[in-house]
């Protein structure tokens, strides 16, 4: 499936099921991120908001949406940064009121200069205002501002909201089950960041830097259309037991084992693929050890994201195999239900089998609902990720063991029945590593991914 993906469309229906959702008593209002300095004269590269690019697909900052369902003018009305020759001189066209109508679907459009004139006129009539709060100071003044306003152009002939309701609450169940188009976006993210992982395989070498190792992947990302989801891990050695590693300094040698957890963004939409793997392209028989505990883990866990089972059910599956994985390795001593009882295993096993994926790399979406684990539907995107680590310096462990650290994760679409991987591309069975690692060992390194 390589179609092109109309994301102003998408985002109208986005919009469209949410005004169902909210009915015509209520009203949302959504700022898009703001460009965050960096340093004297250099901002950030910007990135929008995830829940202002998810109903409106507009890319610039500062801007605000409205969506008022039922509203005769128009429902979907956008405040935009008016067209300035000068500053697009420095920075880029700006798409103004006019095109923001014509390219992005709204039904008004109006310069911000006039936002704090418009806005409480589309409160009046409405009793509930959601919108974000509580993530920005600024913001939420203006939010109560506004609110006043409203209320006092109300002039008791007309309602007014009398209170706010958080975006989160209203939006966040919605991002949960993507739509067709959203799948497609995140298999496109999938396959260059299959393509990147691939490439670090064939590449890596002893002696090279991790940040050398990380720019093969920013490269892959980068030369088709994508960007880092999140700051790339590129762990050598005992790195690989610092979960969130990103220093990427230290040189990688031979011997030891190099885990790489990094994903492309595409059109706003996150990978996050890990997989680890020998710096000399041959296992040695401490790590192979190690790492079949965790592919059989992993393997085992992604069976059970299925359609009826609960968000724990892979992570109690994992769990148990890592366990016992432990116990087998001499890491731990006891019975396996005890020990998980205990908690025991959190010492080499830390972190939850997996999170949501979507526009955030950390997407969003509650994990329990009224206390009991929410039940996986079609539509939810996960990620497997069980690992082991074993610090150096670890007491009571034999220290042939001190310093291995292995994670496996791919990007899983739960479905009616078969779960859907969409990061199968990257090989990860020991005997699949060995051999792509070995083919390339002097032939050079041949692209391979699908990214359209």
């Amino acid at each position: 499936m390589n179609e092109t993906i109309d994301f102003t469309q998408l985002a109208c229906e986005q919009r469209e099921t949410l005004a169902r959702r909210i009915g015509e008593s209520a009203v949302v209002v959504v700022p898009a991120a703001r460009e965050q300095p960096r340093n004297r004269d250099v901002d950030h590269p910007f990135r929008q908001d995830s829940d202002f690019r998810y109903l409106t697909a507009f890319p610039e900052p500062d801007a605000v949406a409205v969506l008022a369902p039922g509203r005769p003018e128009g429902e979907y009305v956008l405040f935009v940064r008016e067209r300035d020759p000068e500053a697009e001189r420095w920075a880029g066209a700006r798409t103004g009121p006019e095109a923001a109508c014509q390219a992005y679907g709204a039904d008004q459009a109006w310069p911000l200069g006039e936002l704090d004139q418009r806005l409480p006129d589309l409160l009046v009539g409405r009793e509930r205002m959601i919108a974000p709060l509580g993530r920005d100071e600024h913001w939420d003044r203006q939010l109560l501002q506004w609110l006043q306003a409203g209320r006092a152009r109300a002039r008791g002939q007309a309602v007014a909201p009398d209170r706010i309701e958080l975006l989160d609450r209203n939006i966040h169940e919605q991002r949960l089950i993507k739509r067709p188009a959203e799948l497609e976006a995140m298999r496109r993210a999938a396959g260059i960041s299959v393509a990147a992982h691939r490439r670090a395989m064939q590449a890596v070498q002893s002696g090279m830097p991790e940040y050398a190792l990380a720019a093969e992947l920013l490269g892959i990302f980068h030369r088709h259309g994508g960007e880092a989801a999140y700051p790339s891990i590129v762990a050598g050695g005992a790195n690989a037991c610092v979960l969130h590693y990103v220093t990427l300094r230290n040189t990688l040698h031979e011997g030891d084992l190099v885990l790489i957890d990094a994903g492309a963004e595409v059109d706003g939409y996150a990978a996050d693929i890990t997989r680890t793997f020998p710096v000399s392209g041959v296992f040695s028989a401490e790590q192979r050890a190690v790492y079949d505990v965790v592919l059989e883990a992993q393997e085992a866990a992604i069976g059970q994201v299925c359609s009826g089972n609960d968000f724990d059910a892979f992570h109690r599956t994992a769990t148990r195999i890592l366990t016992q994985g432990m116990v087998d390795l001499g890491w731990l001593r006891g019975e396996v239900d005890g020990l998980i009882e205990q908690g025991a295993h959190r010492r080499f096993f830390p972190h939850r089998t997996g999170h949501w994926l979507g526009l955030d790399v950390h997407d969003v979406g509650s994990y329990a609902v009224e206390g009991a684990w929410r039940v996986l539907q079609p539509g939810m995107v996960v990620t497997v990720e069980p690992g082991l680590y074993c610090p150096p310096g670890s007491e009571e462990v034999d220290p042939r063991w001190h310093g291995i650290g292995v994670r496996i994760e791919d990007d899983v679409v739960v479905e009616r029945e078969t779960p859907r991987i969409l990061t199968s591309g990257v090989p990860k069975t020991p005997e699949a590593i060995e051999d792509l690692m070995g083919a390339v060992r002097g032939a050079g390194y041949e692209e391979s991914g699908d990214f359209d």
